[in-house]
């Protein structure tokens, strides 16, 4: 386990040694002993995090609605910057679904999330607990990936995944960091446009518009916190101009680009997720 330590902040973080055996799957775990008003980022993936700490992370939305306990939240969940988490002796396993694979492994589409944040409770009954109770009793952080990863897998075959053609928009969305001619997609998998943007929306929770954007944004918001001037990654990451990427920056996370290069839940990436390094 690596210490992340940001300001006052100091939280341990763990990464698996092997990839997850579902593809679109990965996993970091937390523990922290005094977590204070993390801002929660928008991020183009679905979050399941799986608590089993003697305390238990809130979330305090600007509805001033408090979640307790594991949750499952839908991708761009966070935006507006209005959404914080804090908590004391939170011990989590984080998992980052693709879309793609996040209807097969929750037994819901993350449409049915609506970019917000669920109870797994609500969504998984009794198994969510027995989860917990696994997690809590297992003594390494390595077994407690690998045990995450056997249940996700079991669940993910045991249902059909976003359909291929959908897949691949995603892919390619995601590939060319949101830089794609969205009108072109349905060409090129040989739909129509309706009934892409019909069964993407469906089997994503996203427009496809609406992905381009968040990916795009996810792409520059890590560029930014790599040290990136905001001009250079402006023009590099398909904005008009800088203050495009400022009106983009705020509206999803309610700080400014040189404000959002110092956010925890941003900066704690080259940990938790080793693999996960901007590209140009």
């Amino acid at each position: 386990m690596h210490t992340f330590v940001h300001g006052e902040a100091e939280w341990g973080v763990a990464s698996p040694r092997r990839p997850s055996r579902v593809a679109g799957v990965t996993m970091a775990g937390f523990r922290v002993r005094d977590l204070d008003a993390l801002r929660m980022v928008p991020h183009p993936a679905v979050t399941l995090l799986l608590e089993f700490g003697a305390g238990a992370p809130v979330l305090d939305g600007a509805a001033g609605r408090r979640h307790l306990g594991s949750i499952v939240a839908g991708p761009g969940f966070g935006s507006g910057g209005a959404v914080w988490a804090r908590g004391e002796n939170v011990e989590c396993v984080q998992v980052r679904l693709s879309p793609v694979i996040a209807r097969a492994v929750l037994g819901v589409s993350p449409a049915e999330l609506d970019g917000t944040v669920v109870m797994l409770d609500d969504l998984w009954g009794r198994e969510a607990s027995r989860i917990r109770e696994r997690l809590a009793g297992t003594p390494s952080w390595e077994e407690r990936f690998a045990l995450t990863d056997a249940l996700l897998a079991r669940r993910y075959e045991a249902r059909a995944p976003a359909d291929p053609e959908v897949a691949w928009a995603w892919e390619r969305i995601v590939g060319d960091h949101g830089l794609v001619r969205v009108d072109g997609l349905a060409e090129e998998v040989g739909w129509s446009r309706k009934r892409l943007w019909s069964r993407f929306r469906s089997q994503l929770g996203l427009r496809p518009k609406q992905a381009v954007k968040l990916v795009r944004f996810d792409h520059a918001a890590h560029r930014l916190v790599a040290g990136e001037g905001a001009a250079r990654v402006a023009a590099d990451a398909g904005y008009a101009d800088q203050s495009h990427l400022h009106r983009d920056v705020m509206a999803y996370t309610g700080v400014t680009p040189t404000g959002v290069a110092g956010e925890p839940f941003l900066a704690v990436d080259h940990l938790a997720w080793p693999g996960r390094q901007p590209r140009a």
